[in-house]
């Protein structure tokens, strides 16, 4: 037997993304987003609020970092999403993060998180608050690779939001082989 719930923004996983800008100054300013996904071979989309002073950044500078929150970082992931850029002009120092600048983009790196897109944005829709951006680059901290040269999940530790109970989440353990275990049906 199933349950209706009507309408509701869920929907597993929802990675919990951290949104890099530098506003006008140069001062770096992070946001978390939970609504984001690849759209393309080359691109993201994020459904981001007009109101947040990254937003108001990113539509000044066109580029912007997507960095993807751990379990390392789940604190201050968490606190650049309760406090705002336009209240708190040093939100990325408090957070403890250090910064440094993209090598393709106008926009910052946070050193802590192991994983980095740098893209440059495309456009950005005011009524429905989707921005899609290029993915210019993506960068990773060498502390996350596994002996293969590629991305190691149980070393980097990415985590997850889940919007029915509000908590974040890591991701699991390997259950299956993409492309391969559903030829054992053909």
């Amino acid at each position: 037997m199933r349950k209706n719930f009507g309408a509701k923004s869920w929907l597993y996983p929802m990675p919990v993304l951290i949104i890099g800008t530098y506003d006008e100054s140069g001062t770096p300013d992070a946001m978390n987003a939970a609504w984001g996904m690849i759209s393309d071979t080359d691109k993201v989309t994020i459904c981001l609020d007009a109101s947040h002073k990254t937003v108001k950044n990113i539509l000044v500078k066109k580029d912007f970092t997507v960095s993807m929150a751990d379990a390392k970082n789940v604190i201050a992931a968490d606190y650049v999403g309760i406090v705002s850029g336009n209240d708190v002009s040093d939100k990325v120092v408090k957070a403890g993060w250090h910064v440094t600048k993209s090598e393709f983009v106008d926009a910052p790196i946070f050193e802590e998180l192991p994983m980095t897109l740098e893209c440059k944005m495309i456009s950005y829709d005011e009524e429905t608050e989707l921005m899609t951006a290029e993915i210019v680059n993506i960068c990773v901290d060498e502390s996350i690779l596994g002996e293969d040269g590629k991305i190691d999940l149980t070393k980097f530790q990415p985590i997850t939001y889940d919007p029915v109970h509000h908590n974040y989440l890591t991701l699991g353990e390997k259950v299956g082989n993409a492309f391969k275990d559903g030829r054992k049906i053909q």
